[in-house]
């Protein structure tokens, strides 16, 4: 059973440079409650590309480097965030993410920079050829689905610098895609060295888990839909237009973005405007709850961050359900922008469109959007732990009594076969016979799914402390790595603090010490540096032993 996971551009840079953001009360940072004067998009890019031209040397940009704009955010009090991507002579730096802070005025505070190394390579021609690469690509992908007939396999390097695995170097990056036996999609993206040929690194590149509506997993629910003809359509056009369409069963083979084949959306249809029967036979049924969750999930970062839409541009996005043969598994696809359920095998999965893997899955966008998080190493497990904290945020803010919120991961989903009565535990992850509780230097080594523990961990404990408790029915009981005892701040602080470092102090190379300093540059910025919710995330990081 492979768990839920994640499918998957700038003068600039260097660690170490950021400056701690003004304390300052909660509200007054809420990026979408705005004074008559703060400064527009196009002020804060303006100051933006003035302080690259002014502090280009400090920030290790060169001729040779260009930037281009991926997110700005300018909160209540005017002060402006810019996240950058970078390019060296044309080719895109992994790694060359930065965050440029600009005091409401547009006078420069600091940086928050991916790395600090200098980008300065002798050749960008590469000597292992792009063959050779593919094939090493293919190589990887056909081992890490050992015992599997993969067909439609292809593997399409491209040229980057890599600027996460120490000094820069020039790599290919290949994305190798196929279908396994059964049809389903498997994906690897590996980095080579394009001198040496000697691998980098490698990781999967799909993100996993993996009128009203009777859904398979939340009852009866509302739904939001659009007048079509004598019926109705599942497309949402309060929510950017979202739609949730059928599958048909069917897969897609993509690569570097580029689709060669797509499997359809073809968006449900309703006489009468209610939706489903309740029934898993009823094809409607998980589209119900697939509508729902990403529902559930804008209307969390809506309300809650004041963020419209997974891009924060006010567009909808779009589910697939029904997906592939029996396919255990969810993700989400940068490429189309959309959400793709499987149908489960029915015997350690039903259908994956339970409303915290909906979050989960959602959140894989957001976090593609703003901080950029590596899939790979610890940037990886911060990656998916973002997602199983916002899910499980999301699954709390709905508030539906036929699926209350819990600190399990997935627990609507898994059947008897599966074993466990979730897919992770977010109190003691390690309940799940693979993750960490506890950080150490070999964490950097599990999959992504299980590094994740780490930080899962810590936003339980900042939220709700060490101990004992029942939350929606179910029992948690979350013992510390270091014996202390840790008092909650409740989960929206957990949200607030985890929101602000995401969007506004990580970058695509944060590890967990990095996402120490991030949330407590997030808890100063909220509440003010060295008050109670500081002092907790500080707290809550050592207890899980992040110093």
């Amino acid at each position: 059973m492979s768990p839920i996971r994640h499918v998957r551009r700038p003068r600039l840079v260097t660690a170490g440079v950021a400056v701690a953001g003004t304390a300052l009360l909660a509200a007054a940072l809420t990026p979408t409650a705005g004074a008559a004067d703060r400064p527009a998009r196009s002020t804060a890019l303006a100051h933006a590309a003035a302080a690259l031209e002014e502090h280009a040397a400090a920030l290790g940009l060169t001729t040779a480097q260009d930037t281009k704009v991926r997110d700005v955010i300018v909160d209540r009090d005017g002060t402006q965030h810019i996240r950058y991507d970078r390019t060296y002579r044309g080719l895109p730096v992994l790694g060359g993410d930065f965050v440029l802070h600009l005091a409401p005025d547009g006078t420069y505070r600091g940086a928050d920079r991916a790395t600090d190394a200098a980008i300065d390579l002798p050749t960008v021609t590469p000597k292992l050829a792009a063959p050779k690469a593919a094939d090493l690509a293919a190589k990887l992908l056909r081992a890490a689905n050992a015992g599997e007939t993969l067909k439609r396999l292809t593997a399409r390097p491209r040229l980057v610098v890599d600027a996460l695995h120490g000094a820069p170097r020039l790599a290919w990056r290949t994305d190798a895609v196929a279908q396994d036996g059964r049809g389903n999609p498997v994906a690897r993206t590996v980095l080579t060295d394009a001198r040496s040929g000697d691998r980098i690194d490698s990781w999967d590149s799909l993100a996993t888990v993996s009128g009203d509506g009777e859904s398979l997993y939340g009852g009866t629910v509302p739904l939001q839909t659009t007048a079509s003809g004598p019926g109705y359509q599942l497309k949402d056009p309060t929510r950017g237009g979202t739609y949730t369409g059928d599958a048909a069963n069917k897969t897609d083979l993509c690569v570097l973005n580029v689709c060669l084949t797509r499997a359809p959306a073809t968006v449900f249809t309703d006489d009468d405007n209610h939706w489903g029967s309740g029934d898993e036979s009823d094809r409607a049924t998980v589209a119900v709850d697939a509508q729902y969750g990403t529902d559930a999930t804008w209307d969390y970062y809506e309300d809650v961050h004041g963020r419209r839409g997974i891009a924060g541009d006010g567009k909808g996005s779009y589910n697939r359900v029904h997906y592939g043969n029996k396919y255990n598994n969810a993700f989400w696809d940068d490429s189309c922008f959309c959400m793709t359920y499987g149908d489960g095998d029915g015997t350690q999965m039903g259908p994956l469109v339970s409303l915290d893997v909906a979050g989960h899955e959602m959140t894989h966008g957001v976090t593609s959007k703003t901080a950029g998080l590596v899939y790979s190493g610890e940037s990886g497990g911060l990656n998916e732990a973002t997602s199983d904290i916002f899910g499980t945020l999301v699954e709390f803010h709905a508030a539906n009594a036929e699926d209350p919120g819990d600190y399990l991961i997935g627990e609507k989903i898994v059947r008897d076969g599966f074993g466990k009565d979730a897919l992770r535990y977010m109190d003691k992850p390690s309940k799940d016979g693979k993750s960490a509780d506890c950080w150490s230097p070999s964490v950097k080594d599990l999959d992504v799914h299980y590094s994740s523990g780490v930080a899962n961990h810590f936003a339980y404990l900042l939220a709700e402390g060490s101990g004992a408790k029942t939350l929606g029915g179910v029992a948690h009981n979350s013992p510390t790595c270091d014996g202390s005892t840790v008092t909650g701040i409740g989960r929206a602080k957990l949200g607030k603090i985890w929101y602000r470092a995401l969007t506004v102090h990580m970058t695509s190379s944060t590890d967990y010490a990095g996402a120490r300093t991030a949330t407590l540059k997030a808890a100063a910025d909220l509440y003010g540096e060295g008050g109670t919710e500081h002092r907790a995330v500080a707290a809550a990081w050592s207890a899980v032993g992040v110093n």
